[in-house]
């Protein structure tokens, strides 16, 4: 290698050394762990009524019958509602749910999802009436329409039937039109909130420094483990939609809480990568006892008296076992070392969940424990 090969060589490894620890001291850019107040979701419903099943449609109820006579009388049918129940099988009441952004303009469209509110056996082939969606105040801001698509399907006959998926549940693609917006004046505002999905004093701490390094100035203020409030600087005002852009891509160092969550009913564990313990030993053993019956027949020899009986016993065998099992020694504090020498006891989820909860107790278990 010449002079000038092991110059270039150095200075690759030199620049390496320098960008490696930067990139893992970052890694979450602000978008992924964080929301902008008054950008967000809202959560529209409407009862609506879905036309065209196969005779799988609500068999009874008034909920359904009196809202479909009051549609075809107001197009100019006059029906009693009484006289349409229990003579079709082929509508169904349905709600209808669908969530609209901040500032979405009339004329988009909306994904909507359609559920059977009655005793339909199935929204399969249905079209969805015109279907008002309204919000928490109760103004319309969206209006859903089409054919339901349920990803399945229910088919039988003469007391054989298959079920594919849920048939009660359907979506409409693109189903709703936005007819009123949800407004936000974004550039005229003169501040604005950051809120953390996953509220933690140290990564609240960490976007306020990262944010003031981005805009050169004190102008992010941490106000608690889930909020940072922003003040726009001059050189962004009425362009605080930019300034929310070039923000929300800037990389931050998270922090979490050391934590053990257990769902006890399903025997699923997750334990966080900052979860450590104490050295411990443990040992983890099970006392089996199998107890089996038997029936046991006596018959009376040929040569028996003739009131001789057929006899039948019951005989029980017990057995007792225990596992042999000794003391494991964990001396590491990672979580793999935990993980390892729990493995090494040859332990099941269910042992698993007593084995954690018995570490929380000892006060080895340096995290939180939750349990669901």
């Amino acid at each position: 290698m010449n002079r000038t090969s092991l110059k270039y060589f150095i200075f690759i490894i030199f620049l390496i050394l320098i960008i490696y620890p930067l990139s893992s001291a970052y890694g979450e850019r602000i978008k992924d762990i964080a929301n902008f107040s008054g950008i967000r979701e809202n959560e529209l419903v409407g009862y609506g009524i879905v036309v065209g099943l196969n005779g799988t449609g609500d068999k009874d109820g008034t909920y359904i019958f009196q809202p479909f006579a009051n549609m075809l009388t107001k197009m100019g049918i006059t029906v009693n509602a009484a006289d349409i129940k229990g003579k079709t099988k082929n509508i169904a009441a349905v709600m209808v749910t669908a969530r609209l952004q901040t500032m979405v303009k009339p004329g988009s469209k909306l994904d909507v999802q359609v559920s059977s509110i009655g005793d339909a056996k199935s929204l399969q082939g249905g079209t969805l009436i015109m279907t008002p969606l309204k919000g928490p105040d109760n103004n319309v801001y969206a209006v859903a329409q089409g054919p339901v698509s349920i990803g399945g399907f229910l088919a039988g006959g003469a007391g054989t039937q298959s079920i594919k998926n849920h048939p009660n549940v359907g979506t409409i693609p693109n189903g709703a039109t936005v007819e009123m917006e949800v407004p936000v004046q974004l550039n005229k505002k003169d501040r604005i909130d950051l809120n953390l999905i996953v509220q933690d004093l140290t990564t609240a701490k960490h976007t306020e420094e990262a944010i003031n390094r981005f805009l050169k100035g004190n102008y992010a203020k941490a106000e608690g483990p889930s909020n940072i409030s922003i003040t726009i600087p001059a050189e962004y005002k009425n362009k605080v939609v930019d300034l929310m852009a070039s923000l929300e891509n800037i990389e931050i160092k998270v922090d979490n809480v050391a934590k053990v969550v257990i769902n006890e009913r399903t025997g699923t564990i997750v334990i966080g990568e900052h979860v450590k313990i104490n050295p411990i030993a443990i040992a983890h053993g099970g006392l089996t006892i199998s107890i089996k019956t038997e029936p046991q027949v006596s018959q009376p020899s040929p040569l028996a008296p003739q009131t001789a009986q057929t006899v039948t016993t019951q005989q029980t065998d017990m057995k007792v076992e225990e596992k042999k099992v000794s003391l494991t020694e964990v001396k590491g504090t990672t979580i793999g070392q935990l993980v390892k020498a729990l493995n090494a006891l040859g332990v099941t989820p269910k042992d698993l969940v007593a084995i954690l909860q018995a570490i929380k107790t000892s006060g080895s278990l340096r995290g939180e424990l939750v349990i669901m």
